[in-house]
């Protein structure tokens, strides 16, 4: 499986919308949100505190990690 590391920003947007609609994360989503968060270059204020809510729901447990 490869994953892509610099992913389009709409397409990010489909990966918050539909892990916090299913609240489910899968390992490639969690793997392209890392990335970005690590290269934020182009990641607006919004999109960085979405991705840090998902993070946040995964620690408290909101969130399952699905393969």
């Amino acid at each position: 499986m490869q994953f892509t590391d610099k992913s389009p920003q709409t397409n990010l947007e489909a990966i918050l919308e539909r892990i916090f609609s299913n609240r489910r994360i899968t390992r490639q989503d969690q793997h392209i949100m890392m990335s970005n968060l690590l290269h934020e270059e182009g990641l607006s204020d919004h999109h960085i505190k979405q991705i840090d809510k998902v993070f946040d729901a995964l620690k408290r447990g909101l969130i399952k990690v699905v393969d």
